[in-house]
């Protein structure tokens, strides 16, 4: 096995699409993380609130964000096994193109899986956006023309 740097300059570029695929993936994964880490922080407000009084209003909503939370935990995981198989591609690559074993079968199979997996994760995403936009339609509050007495006070 006899590698030369022009060998190792293909190899390189082989591997520089799927490392901007997973680029593109680490980037969905912080949109992501950043709705989990939103949803936590309202539902802790929501529970510190109920612990103080019993609302019908706040464990509604809190069902919301249990849901939305599953949905965003099945999008990170899917990202995030969307990743890992593209790590997986970009080492066989570089194994399959030094040591010269057919491994192209493998790589093709893992990039599909990879894509798969994206796929599945934007669609969970999209359905935690969906019920998120439900939820807020569902529990706008309704405006009530001001009373008598509130039009003088302000």
């Amino acid at each position: 096995m006899n590698i030369q740097l022009g060998d190792i300059g293909h190899i390189i570029q082989l591997a520089i699409a799927p490392v901007f695929l997973l680029n593109g993936v680490c980037t969905a994964l912080m949109v992501l993380i950043n709705r989990l880490a939103r949803i936590i922080d309202r539902s802790r407000v929501l529970e510190d609130r109920l612990d103080i009084a019993y609302n019908d209003n706040y464990l509604t909503e809190l069902d919301v964000l249990y849901r939305r939370s599953h949905y965003i935990n099945m999008a990170i995981t899917l990202s995030t096994l969307c990743g890992l198989f593209v790590g997986i591609v970009i080492a066989l690559l570089f194994v399959g193109d030094t040591t010269d074993v057919t491994l192209d079968k493998y790589i093709a199979g893992l990039f599909a899986a990879s894509v798969g997996s994206l796929i599945a994760s934007f669609g969970f995403l999209l359905r935690e956006i969906f019920i998120a936009s439900s939820a807020m339609r569902a529990m706008r509050h309704v405006r009530r023309a001001p009373k008598a007495g509130e039009q003088a006070a302000k």
